[in-house]
């Protein structure tokens, strides 16, 4: 019997629904201070880049590229941080973060920097509106 697909409910508690792509599910983390997207392959059981097939890990550097042209286009970012860690979250899924000199962790990473500030309802409509445009999520 082949496993379902099933969103960690930590990344679950701690995002936004953006779109699916062909392979991937895109979330918004809920955190306004950081352009800041998760991608996690759409594939039970997955927990790191390896685990997918070839052509499923050549499908998921795509769609990282993809969002990460998407927060480049949209924020002007002074850095692009793309990482798989994995380690609290096992469930695979690659950060996406468009990062600026003047943000809240800089020079740091984004993890356990203060305090999250979630977004207002207005912002995060237009937020993920403006995403789902750019990304052309289903």
């Amino acid at each position: 019997m082949t496993e379902t697909f099933e969103l960690d409910a930590r990344l679950a508690a701690d995002t936004h629904f953006v779109g699916d792509l062909e392979l991937s599910r895109v979330l918004l983390m809920n955190d306004a201070r950081f352009a800041w997207l998760i991608v996690v392959p759409r594939r039970a059981g997955m927990r790191d880049l390896i685990d997918l097939a070839l052509d499923e890990q050549h499908v998921l550097l795509r769609e990282i590229g993809s969002c990460a042209n998407a927060l480049r286009d949209m924020d002007k970012p002074d850095k692009l941080n793309i990482a798989a860690l994995g380690n609290v979250v096992p469930q695979l899924h690659v950060h996406v973060i468009a990062r600026h000199e003047h943000d809240a962790a800089w020079p740091q990473p984004v993890w356990g920097a203060g305090t999250a500030l979630h977004y207002d309802a207005t912002a995060l409509q237009r937020r993920l509106a403006s995403l789902r445009t750019a990304l052309r999520t289903r």
